[in-house]
């Protein structure tokens, strides 16, 4: 009997921060992996996956087919960033609707091309944000029957880009799932430089011993998801694709923490690696790119996405930003030399990982 060959998996965006974790997530199994971003990708150690890695610009005519020729899954996860605020997209910006939205069409327009009909259709997981929804009701969580009703250029391009998969998922073409996630942060399993988030900024900014800012009084509350559990989920979907095709699902702890008091738990862990006293969280006026979802809670109910399949969030919050702010706190400069140098007793964040299992 001729010998089944291994299923390709590609990762577009596998060069960011998101792609990094899921591409090392997909490493672990016996899978033919193509991994495509504009930064060459890490190889993850002693993988188990036949690794490919490709450079490309998404955008250019042609090169999303390219990259998925041959694809059993693609996980789209490739998003505009050309700035450290760069999903606070106005929605008429061109550029960033060509990588949020006209990838998508382009994948989809492959697909259509190529697909002969013989084979099953390929599943396509795509990451979106769990503020697609607009302005939930205060203090509820979210849930996945919440209208859509979004308040960025960000979301509604997100959305845009979940329609059309969505919609070829109707049509037969593809197998296509949404995962709406919520607000990541790396603890540093991958390169802490890629981590672009507010996990990652408020630590650079208390190491560089400057204040922690809030745009409001700090008791508005996120649902904060390490990237390494957001990996995890997009395995589990591909599993379960079957089950989970067609719709959107949210992905987060279902646990709200307020901005107040992550900013406090930054300051205080950074100034206890570096042994100075801990910065301050203020409050200032909003700035000019402030958003409406800024002052809004976000906070999911991923129980429906636990039913179909098994997934929960693994990392505690406070190992995680514990860390993350040590990760931040090793970070080199450009010249490759240490940025500041943490004390030397790293017993807690290394005892804590026993509770770990995500451009």
């Amino acid at each position: 009997m001729a010998r089944q060959e291994a299923k390709r998996l590609v990762v577009l965006g596998a060069s960011g921060l998101l792609g990094t974790a899921v591409a090392r997530e997909l490493a672990a199994r016996p899978v033919r992996l193509r991994l495509v971003g504009r930064r060459p990708a890490r190889v993850p150690r002693g993988c188990a996956a036949d690794v490919e890695i490709r450079r490309a610009d998404l955008t250019e005519p042609g090169a999303v087919a390219e990259a998925i020729e041959g694809a059993d899954a693609v996980f789209h996860l490739a998003a505009y960033m050309a700035g450290p605020n760069a999903w606070r997209v106005d929605g008429t910006d061109t550029a960033a609707e060509r990588v949020n939205v006209g990838t998508v069409r382009d994948l989809v327009a492959a697909v259509r091309a190529r697909r002969s009909g013989h084979e099953p259709p390929p599943a396509v997981l795509f990451s979106g944000a769990m503020s697609q929804c607009g302005a939930p009701v205060a203090g509820a969580r979210l849930t996945n029957e919440i209208p859509d009703k979004p308040l960025s250029g960000y979301d509604q391009q997100k959305t845009d880009a979940e329609r059309v998969l969505l919609d070829a998922t109707e049509e037969g073409l593809i197998r296509g799932v949404s995962l709406r996630l919520a607000t990541l942060y790396s603890q540093g399993t991958d390169p802490i430089r890629l981590d672009r988030g507010v996990v990652a900024a408020m630590a650079r900014r208390a190491r560089a011993g400057e204040r922690l800012q809030m745009w409001h009084d700090g008791t508005v509350r996120r649902d904060l998801l390490c990237v390494d559990d957001a990996a995890r989920a997009f395995g589990a979907a591909l599993d379960a694709v079957d089950a989970l095709a067609g719709r959107h699902w949210l992905v987060g702890t279902g646990q709200g923490t307020s901005v107040a008091e992550l900013f406090g738990m930054i300051s205080r862990r950074v100034a206890a690696y570096l042994e100075t006293d801990p910065v301050p969280v203020v409050t200032v006026p909003p700035v000019a790119h402030t958003l409406p979802t800024d002052g809004l809670d976000f906070v999911v109910d991923p129980a429906a996405f636990h039913a179909a399949t098994g997934w929960r969030a693994e990392v505690p919050l406070a190992a995680g930003v514990e860390r993350a702010c040590l990760a931040v706190a090793r970070e080199r400069g450009a010249d490759g030399s240490p940025q500041d140098e943490p004390r030397q007793d790293e017993s807690r964040p290394d005892e804590s990982r026993q509770n770990e299992t995500t451009g």
